[in-house]
């Protein structure tokens, strides 16, 4: 690697083998140092976590890019790991931007804290390292799946906000992380529009069918949204409703925009909300 190219570190949640994965690598090809870190096995809805229990091993592989030959880690680990191990054993240097995704499935509203895509993204954020998650709205199906999906949009918009952000020497502040979201049927000449995290909920909770308590009692999920009542401003609306890519900042910063000192009223007791 050379030390006058930047490190771009590609992983995602959905498994090394993952062609949303490499068709992001492939797009981002000649913008810098490739690096690959993604799990050895499929890790969607692990969100930022770190569990005790991953042993961390990483298996190298050869890929084949473009005609070249390139070294990528599988490793034994959730994303945010992936992203760990990726910074402290393997970049020679700090990257310049984490790309997480491209994901089966889009990461919006209250749910993005469920997405392994965008933990990854959040812990590099953590690390200091600028960072990108994309997700494709796909069938709810295809989920967990290596299904043959046209990635051509998303990784055009991939590439696209990975150079804004290689070529912008900062950020505006309380901005972390760029989260993109792209319609089924995006193409490249689909608008994008800034947007706000929804607080609507998008994919519901199942209820286990099973006869006894335990039983293999697997919790599934459901898309049950009415998109119509997100926020207009929101990424939920501008996926579900007007069909347009979604670009929404995300903040490490999890502290509610409230007015702090009439919630602490609230809390001693002086005055409370009817």
């Amino acid at each position: 690697m050379s030390e006058n190219r930047p490190i771009i570190l590609f992983t995602n949640d959905d498994g090394i083998e993952s062609p949303g994965l490499w068709a992001a690598v492939e797009a981002l090809d000649g913008l810098g140092d490739l690096l690959v870190v993604a799990p050895r096995e499929q890790q969607s809805g692990t969100g930022r976590s770190l569990p005790v229990t991953s042993e961390g091993r990483i298996y190298e592989r050869e890929r084949r890019l473009n005609g070249s030959e390139i070294t990528v880690y599988a490793v034994d680990g959730t994303p945010a790991q992936t992203v760990q191990h990726g910074v402290l054993e393997l970049a020679p240097r700090l990257p310049s931007l984490v790309v997480s995704g491209i994901n089966y499935g889009e990461n919006t509203g209250n749910g993005v804290t469920i997405s392994g895509t965008v933990g990854a993204a959040l812990e590099a954020a953590s690390l200091g390292i600028r960072a990108l998650a994309v997700s494709l709205q796909t069938p709810i199906d295809l989920h967990m799946s290596y299904a043959n999906v046209d990635f051509s949009a998303a990784a055009y918009f991939t590439r696209l906000f990975a150079e804004r952000l290689l070529a912008s020497r900062r950020l505006p502040d309380d901005v972390d992380v760029i989260k993109v979201d792209v319609p089924m049927k995006a193409t490249p000449q689909t608008p994008w529009r800034m947007t706000r995290l929804s607080r609507r909920r998008v994919f519901w909770p199942t209820r286990p069918e099973r006869i006894a308590l335990g039983d293999v009692g697997k919790i599934g999920y459901e898309l049950a949204a009415d998109s119509s009542r997100a926020e207009p401003n929101s990424d939920v609306y501008a996926i579900l409703q007007d069909g347009v890519v979604s670009v929404t900042p995300l903040s490490l910063d999890l502290t509610s925009r409230t007015d702090l000192f009439r919630l602490e009223q609230v809390m001693r007791g002086d005055i409370r909300y009817e």
